[in-house]
């Protein structure tokens, strides 16, 4: 749009003062429309920017195109830390679309504000607290700062206080407190001030922490206190008081304590309240000679140790008739023979019992009250004396007794002194005003054996089947006798009962008088067994007569011979004809003949086969029932084996043969049928059984990787090992050649029995030293080969020698003959070798070549040879 001055009173700079509220006016300016505006403003005047950035500040209008610039208090304007100056420019547009665009420029001013708390002080009082005893020192630094960075002062109100407040804020306390004498707790005012006089204050609270510092102290008097004994656990022995001066103004926190007591008592830590706690016996030791019990108290004013106070009292143990006369044992157990005379002695009960109360006015006591169930037939000689005598004699058969073979008696052992607290024992039963203790007496009549055992039956007859299992109950015998009690008879087998296979195959029960059999009854064999039973009670013992009938039961199968048979008939074989005159023949140990029954049970296709007699006999024929048929191909197979059973159940009726036993022979015939020349056999059409495999490998197959694996490491093991053994065979057959200096580099093995080598003369151009030794030696340049310089020797050429090797020695190397080489003539003449021509003398240990020397002479020496066409150079040469 077009510029035109709208905005009157602008551009204009105002001031507005720092920490003003929102809502505050920093500036007003009007609006100037045109005439040809008749609706006033389209965009009304808005702050489209400000330098530096802010939202402080906005328009707000005021009626007729009056508009004036306010605070929005977010954020606060504060001179200290925002800028100093704003610059905002107003935007406006009217109706016609001119607009204009003016700076407004606002200066924040500064405004002096009051100190302010920083740290804990600005957010919360402030608690402090100082132990009692601690020596005058800064306890708290306050900190405050003001907005304008003037320097501050602090002061403390109230002040006749014992605190102290520096300029710079540290809070001194001015003396050593006291919780017991002083004030436990102070307030103070503490105040900042700018030097303008503007002020804040803020209320520290102090508190004097109390510290255990004083030691507790009994309050009782009294240290010597009596009790009887035998006081039940919890009785109050005394009130244990104490003080600490720590706790005047608060509810005792004291611990008591008991340092020695012997365990009798015991005191409430809490309370000082001081307890029985273990049973104090008067008669016992150590009370029984000492009643007198030491108690050192103790109070301490913390459970882990702090100030403490102990104090000793005396506790008298009086003595009470406590006991009751004991015996021990208190119980008896005494034996007497039936039929004993009256008036014989059994037990002195004065010899067994004793009272151990200290006071001997509470250690008398006396015999009285014999009752129980026969006490009749006992009594008491006397109080004092004790003694317990038969009154009668007494028969265990005689039902007047009931056959009773123990009387329980009691009787009671009498405290003469007055008892007390007897009630505390409900153990012991109370007479009147009597305390007693009561002795069980246990009297056995021991019985006699007078009477024999009698069986109920004189003889017994038992009928068994032959079939009964072994180990099953066949009978049982019974004898008694009239001794009460009734005496413990036993039975055995003392005769008969045995077989030629087996000494005896019954047993009896040694206390049931069960029979039992402990082998198979055979009927066949033996159909009775006399037995004969003892019955004994220890000491006396009569027999009786035990007859076992053995019961014949069908057991035994039929045995037939054959009982296996093979043959051939041929397919042509007449219908009824009795097979290759072919019977069998059955015995049954426990059947008749006429018991037999023949069938054939597999096998017989078509049912061309039968047995005559079926039935009723113990011989049968095998018969040809009906023709093969092959033609046809009602018949196929040409084999037939038939399983024939033979049972011996012919004789029994239909509901007989549901309840009898019935037993079974087999006999097993292979029967091949012969064609005739012109029958074709029918060819059984072939079939072939396609069977897949699937390698599939499964989680439970894990042995089979590490088989393979197991397997690849041992065959891997084995060839290494056979290689081994064929390098020492190639080393035994092939023995080593001698080494030069016995340090060569390279070892080489000829299985020679004679080698001829040539060697070339080499002409060595060229000098050098060896640095390990320092010698000097000569080499070739191009071949590379070396030998030991020697003295005096000009560096010149030599000519070629052939030198050839004879055969080898024992050590593996060969005698060298040199010869001059010769074109002309037809055959190599033998020379003497001259100072020139022949070998070096085989240096020492110290002139020796090294290895690595050696080693490329070889080598080069080999290169040579090869290089001219001539024989392999053996490896003991050297030049």
């Amino acid at each position: 749009g077009r510029r035109t001055r709208l905005l009157k009173g602008l551009p204009a700079t105002s001031t507005v003062e720092e920490n003003a509220a929102a809502g505050v006016s920093v500036y007003t300016f009007n609006v100037t429309v045109s005439p040809l505006s008749s609706e006033g403003v389209a965009i009304l005047p808005t702050i489209v920017n400000s330098n530096p950035l802010t939202e402080a500040f906005s328009i707000e209008s005021k009626g007729h195109l009056e508009y004036s610039v306010v605070t929005t208090g977010n954020p606060v304007l504060d001179y200290e830390t925002m800028p100093k100056s704003f610059d905002l420019q107003i935007f406006v547009q009217d109706t016609t679309g001119r607009t204009d665009l003016n700076i407004l420029t606002v200066q924040v001013t500064d405004k002096n504000e009051r100190p302010v708390f920083r740290g804990n002080m600005a957010i919360q009082t402030v608690t402090i607290y100082v132990l009692e005893g601690t020596r005058p020192e800064c306890i708290y630094q306050v900190d405050a700062a003001d907005p304008e960075s003037d320097e501050l002062k602090y002061s403390l109100l109230p002040e006749p206080v014992p605190f102290s407040v520096l300029e710079h804020g540290a809070i001194f306390s001015t003396k050593v407190f006291d919780y017991e004498k002083d004030p436990h707790w102070y307030f103070l005012n503490i105040t900042v001030t700018d030097p303008a006089g503007l002020s804040s204050t803020k209320t520290v609270n102090i508190n004097i922490i109390n510290i255990n510092d004083e030691r507790p102290y009994f309050t009782i008097e009294q240290r010597i206190y009596r009790i009887p004994e035998e006081q039940s656990l919890g009785t109050v022995v005394a009130n244990i008081t104490a003080k600490d001066p720590d706790d005047e103004d608060s509810p005792s926190r004291l611990f008591y304590s008991i340092q020695s007591s012997d365990g009798y008592f015991s005191i409430n830590p809490s309370t000082g309240v001081l307890q029985v706690a273990g049973r104090i016996n008067r008669d016992a030791y150590p009370l029984r000679l000492h009643p007198n019990v030491s108690v050192i108290l103790r109070v301490e004013d913390s459970p882990s140790g702090g100030h403490t106070s102990e104090m000793e009292i005396t506790v008298i143990i009086d003595d009470i008739n406590d006991n009751p006369p004991e015996c021990n044992p208190s119980t008896f157990r005494e034996e007497a023979n039936e039929n004993m005379t009256a008036g014989t002695f059994l037990l002195d009960l004065r010899n067994y019992c004793k009272d151990i109360d200290v006071d001997p006015s509470n250690n008398q006591f006396s015999f009285t009250g014999l009752s129980g169930f026969g006490s009749n037939n006992f009594a008491l000689e006397s109080t004092v004396s004790g003694r317990l005598v038969m009154t009668e004699s007494i028969d265990l058969e005689n039902p007047a007794n009931l056959g009773v073979e123990v009387y329980s008696l009691t009787v009671r052992v009498q405290d003469i002194a007055h008892p007390n607290y007897s009630s505390k024992y409900p153990f012991y039963t109370s007479f009147d005003i009597f305390l007693c203790y009561i002795i069980y007496i246990y009297i056995r009549i021991k019985p006699v054996n007078e009477f024999f055992p009698v069986f109920s039956n004189s003889s017994y007859e038992f009928n068994v089947p032959e079939i009964t299992k072994v180990g099953s109950s066949i009978g049982r015998v019974n004898a008694r006798d009239k001794d009460w009690p009734p005496s413990v008879i036993t039975y055995s087998i003392v005769a008969g009962g045995g077989t030629r296979d087996y000494t005896n195959i019954f047993w009896i029960s040694p206390t049931k008088g069960d029979v039992k059999i402990l082998a198979r009854l055979d009927y066949e064999t033996t159909q009775k067994h006399i037995l004969t039973v003892q019955a004994s009670d220890q000491e006396k013992t009569a027999t009786t007569s035990v007859t076992v009938n053995v019961l014949e039961v069908n057991d035994e199968e039929p045995v037939c011979s054959p009982n296996f048979y093979s043959f051939q008939i041929p397919v042509s074989l007449a219908v009824g004809t009795n097979i290759n005159g072919f019977r069998i023949e059955c015995q049954d140990r426990d059947s008749d003949p006429r018991s037999f029954r023949y069938f054939i049970n597999e096998g017989n296709m078509n049912n061309h086969f039968t047995f005559s007699p079926s039935a009723g006999s113990n011989t049968s024929r095998l018969i040809l029932a009906s023709r093969f048929d092959y033609d046809s191909g009602l018949d196929i197979n040409w084999i037939y084996k038939l399983h024939i059973y033979i049972t011996d159940d012919n004789l029994l009726s239909a509901r007989d043969k549901n309840t009898h036993l019935i037993k079974t022979g087999t006999v097993t015939l292979s029967i091949r049928v012969i064609p005739n020349p012109t029958t074709v056999i029918a060819t059984t059409p072939g079939f072939t059984v396609v069977t897949k495999r699937e390698n599939l490998y499964s989680e439970s197959a894990w042995y089979v990787p590490f088989v393979i694996t197991l397997g690849s490491l041992l065959l891997l093991g084995l060839l290494g090992y056979l290689g081994f053994l064929l390098v020492t065979w190639i080393r035994t057959r092939c023995p080593p050649a001698g080494k030069a200096d016995d340090t060569p580099l390279f070892h080489f093995t000829y299985c020679l029995s004679s080698q001829t080598m040539t060697k070339l003369s080499t002409v060595f151009d060229g000098e050098a030293r060896d640095p390990v030794t320092g010698k000097t030696y000569e080499f070739n340049t191009r071949s590379g080969a070396r030998r030991w310089k020697k003295n005096n020797e000009p560096l010149q050429p030599a000519p070629a020698m052939q030198v050839t090797s004879s055969a080898t020695d024992g050590s593996g190397q060969g005698t060298d003959r040199a010869e001059a080489p010769s074109q002309k003539e037809p055959s190599e003449k033998r020379k003497e070798p001259t100072a020139e021509t022949k070998p070096a003398a085989k240096p020492s240990a110290r002139q020796s070549e090294t290895p690595g020397q050696d080693g490329l002479r070889l080598q080069k020496q080999k290169e040579e040879s090869e290089d001219r066409g001539l024989s392999s150079p053996a490896p003991q040469g050297r030049y």
